[in-house]
């Protein structure tokens, strides 16, 4: 990131707003790692969706209005996951068609592996 005083108001509020969202993420990170092992699989799916909702603060600017109103939120970070955990998310759809082409794909090594053999 930018130094503080090179950044546009627009970065800054940014920053701002990855870097509490960043610490939300910390604080809930440092509370599932004192849980038991199989208290802390419980917590796997929220975690991963919560770092790539970190990250997706790192890589897109959103408007002045969007950070200001995320900022006023006392987690933002758990908004924005609960959000997420009661939508419509096309991801079990990517999963299938990602198990229907890797299968597609050994099926096509095995043919071609077959028709090698025949010769």
């Amino acid at each position: 990131m930018l130094n503080v005083a090179d950044q546009t108001p627009n970065e800054r509020l940014n920053t701002e707003l990855y870097e509490k969202i960043f610490a939300e993420q910390e604080d809930y990170r440092n509370k599932i790692l004192c849980l038991p092992a199989e208290e802390i699989l419980h917590h796997a799916y929220a975690y991963t969706i919560r770092e790539d909702i970190l990250l997706s603060l790192e890589y897109n600017n959103f408007s002045d209005k969007q950070c200001e109103i995320l900022l006023k939120s006392e987690h933002p970070l758990e908004d924005v996951f609960n959000k997420w955990e009661y939508s419509e998310s096309p991801h079990m759809e990517a999963i299938r068609r990602m198990i229907e082409s890797t299968a597609n794909e050994k099926l096509r090594a095995d043919f071609k592996r077959s028709l090698h053999e025949e010769r």
